[in-house]
């Protein structure tokens, strides 16, 4: 007799344990019965389906699913009831009476008797429709995102620090290998950049954690060609700060890099003449080297206000320009020539002072040649001031000095070099007339 309480006391107990589990579980639960009607559900479950709990029961599972996803669940259920299987997990969507949808992934267990037959199902069932929103939102940008990358002439590629792996993605390895290539590891895109924009690809900053993002632009030989890449890298960090992963997007713009080279090209250089014009010397001016000091030449064309009045700026045009072809005869690859407005030119010589006044000798005999224009023969000559200096200074106060000096030329007959504090004699230097 005992024996029997003690049996009963824990089947209830048991059940107590149960019921309350049932009731208080996190996700919906239901009992159904194998026609598919709703035994019981809890709080959670009536919930999910939208309708209160004291109406759950009786209603068959067909009437809350959506009509799309009932055939897949009816025959996963059946194939429990025939002993097919013992359970089942599916997603699928309820429609509640206000019409709105919620996901949900169920998951089925049958419950079967002494005899193998299923008395009841018990139903578990979890809302995703979070998680199913979340990830139509990451498909949609995902597919954005592939729409846009074909536009992109380029791609991925990333480097698992930990693991130490670099691997670029196939769109990335088909612009450098073609079609069919395989992805590339470190050394094979390694071997691919040029040798001379090795630095501006260089990882080390990022793979320290120095920096979490920089650009860099490098030369990539591809399949098309040695292209112009722009690499935007990130680096992804863990929980703790430390490096993990780098990412980088590898986009061609050697396009874009080629109208920049051009603009920077007009920027600096004289739309006439071709010859560098004042920004230019002062940029190429300050990456000039010599050990020997600077010469800097100012140029003047004697006679030219002549040609311009007499036969008008069509003439003198033409005759500017050649001129910026017989100034760079005169010197050497290392030095700069420049128009910097009218008919004023600059050389700076890189070498010492008496490299200096033989280059100025040489402009005043190449310009005592007649330039003929369209039958002209027009006797435009040069008067040139000069200044040397050991240590680079300031590019404009050294134009201010050898201007001062190209005046005197001008007041003293045109038509020859003074330099610094001495007149240089150049042959027979004599004004003549400047027109003919």
């Amino acid at each position: 007799m005992e024996k029997h309480s003690l049996t009963s006391e824990n089947a209830e107990t048991r059940l107590a344990l149960f019921d309350f589990a049932f009731q208080h579980a996190p996700i919906g639960i239901a009992l159904v019965d194998t026609d598919g009607f709703i035994i019981r559900g809890n709080e959670t479950f009536a919930r999910l389906v939208g309708m209160p709990i004291s109406e759950v029961a009786g209603k068959p599972f067909k009437n809350f699913t959506h009509p799309d996803d009932i055939k897949a669940d009816l025959a996963l259920f059946r194939e429990a009831l025939e002993g097919k299987r013992d359970s089942y997990t599916i997603e699928k969507r309820y429609i509640r009476p206000a019409g709105d949808i919620v996901h949900v992934r169920i998951h089925v267990g049958a419950m079967r008797g002494t005899g193998g037959r299923v008395a009841k199902f018990i139903t578990q069932i979890e809302d995703i429709t979070f998680a199913k929103k979340t990830e139509r939102i990451l498909a949609e940008k995902a597919a954005q995102l592939e729409l846009a990358l074909e536009t992109v002439r380029g791609g991925f590629w990333q480097m698992d620090l930990p693991e130490k792996k670099f691997e670029t993605s196939d769109r990335l390895a088909r612009f450098i290998n073609g079609p069919k290539a395989a992805t590339l590891d470190l050394a094979h895109y390694t071997e691919k950049i040029n040798a001379q924009d090795g630095a501006a690809a260089d990882l080390t900053s990022l793979i320290s954690g120095a920096t979490d993002q920089n650009v860099s632009e490098y030369r990539l030989s591809t399949v098309n060609g040695e292209r112009w890449m722009r690499c935007d890298r990130r680096l992804l960090r863990d929980a703790d700060g430390r490096p993990l992963k780098i990412v980088g997007m590898a986009v061609d713009f050697t396009d874009e890099h080629k109208q920049i080279e051009s603009l920077e090209l007009h920027s600096y250089t004289d739309a006439l003449t071709g010859l560098l014009n004042r920004r230019g010397l002062a940029k190429r001016f300050k990456s000039m080297s010599s050990s020997d000091g600077y010469t800097l030449l100012a140029i003047d064309l004697d006679g030219f206000k002549e040609v311009n009045d007499i036969y008008g700026h069509p003439t003198g045009d033409a005759v500017l320009v050649e001129t910026a072809r017989r100034l760079p005869a005169t010197v050497r690859d290392s030095d700069l020539v420049c128009r910097i407005g009218g008919d004023e030119f600059v050389i700076v010589v890189a070498g010492d002072r008496v490299d200096g006044v033989a280059i100025a000798e040489r402009v005043v005999t190449a310009m005592r040649s007649p330039v003929v224009i369209q039958g002209l023969s027009l006797g435009v000559r040069a008067s040139v001031g000069g200044v040397w200096t050991a240590v680079k200074g300031d590019i404009g106060e050294l134009i201010s000095k050898a201007d001062q000096l190209l005046y005197r030329v001008k007041a003293s007959g045109k038509d020859g070099v003074q330099f610094e504090s001495d007149l240089v004699p150049s042959g027979s230097l004599k004004v003549e007339n400047q027109v003919p």
